[in-house]
């Protein structure tokens, strides 16, 4: 598998009790990661809770990983803003301290157009020598990166991909029509892993894979092997995660789940707060029908 084939998690940054950065937590949790055999890792994204992150923080998140890991398994820090000239110092912090590419998120809440989105990303890549992957999360952002925006940044030599998580399948397969060989697309929605590598997608920027590493890596290597049956089976053994660990606003459920199995995960930090008691029963449930509880 390439550098960038696989399943990369997108690691919960997990706190103390205090609301403290619990880093040997943080480094425990890289180490299972690697121990079950993840293709790669990404601090510092939506899942990461970087929004509530102090910039101290991110950066001491994001060279704690890359420090444990040890170069067993490429590193894409998350390195995005809504500011460019934030976003370009994140970045050069992170290639600075060894992170092997830069995930980078669509300016969220300025709105900018596809031309700003054009212009923002431009100048990120002319600013650093990183390799940019991309994050379209309209979501999240309110602000879509169209499949014409895209193929016009995969010109850039240093923006090389995009984690994709619009679950718009034809603004996909444009992407992956339009954009050329040498530019990678990852699912950034572990529902849509399946579908986005059938249509010639590499992988994907898991959330569940914080607690099924082994499955969700194992899913995406049986399809790019051709192993389609086993990757098929595999996909709907986690449908019912699939869903409900996005029954509340990620990263809420899959640090519940953590919390439940005894993993490093302990508080949200406000705004976000603990699921609900229904949530709680249903995560349960889900993880004792995988046998993990």
């Amino acid at each position: 598998m390439g550098e960038l084939e696989g399943a990369f998690t997108a690691l919960i940054t997990p706190f103390q009790n205090n609301g403290a950065l619990d880093e040997e937590g943080l480094r425990q949790n890289v180490d299972f990661q690697i121990d079950k055999g993840i293709a790669g890792l990404v601090p510092c994204g939506t899942t990461g809770e970087s929004a509530t992150l102090s910039h101290e923080e991110h950066r001491k998140v994001v060279e704690i990983v890359i420090d444990q890991a040890n170069d067993r398994v490429p590193i894409i820090a998350g390195t995005g803003s809504n500011s460019t000239a934030e976003a370009v110092a994140l970045t050069k912090h992170a290639v600075d301290a060894g992170a092997d590419f830069c995930l980078m998120i669509t300016p969220y809440y300025n709105k900018p157009t596809q031309r700003g989105l054009i212009a923002h990303f431009r100048a990120v890549a002319a600013e650093t020598d990183a390799k940019i992957i991309l994050y379209n999360v309209p979501s999240r952002t309110g602000r879509n990166m169209e499949a014409s925006t895209v193929i016009q940044l995969a010109d850039v030599g240093n923006i090389i991909g995009i984690k994709e998580a619009s679950a718009d399948m034809a603004q996909i397969m444009q992407i992956i029509r339009g954009a050329g060989e040498g530019f990678t697309v990852l699912s950034g929605d572990d529902m849509t892993t399946l579908p986005i590598m059938a249509a010639g997608g590499k992988g994907v920027i898991s959330v569940i894979s914080n607690v099924v590493p082994d499955m969700v890596q194992s899913m995406v290597a049986d399809f790019l092997a051709g192993r389609l049956e086993n990757s098929r089976k595999i996909h709907y053994r986690l449908l019912p995660l699939f869903k409900d660990l996005f029954l509340e606003t990620n990263p809420g459920p899959v640090k519940e789940a953590m919390n439940q199995l005894g993993m490093a995960a302990g508080p949200l930090r406000l705004p976000m707060v603990e699921c609900e008691a229904s949530t709680v029963e249903i995560v349960k449930k889900d993880l004792k029908d995988l046998g993990l509880l």
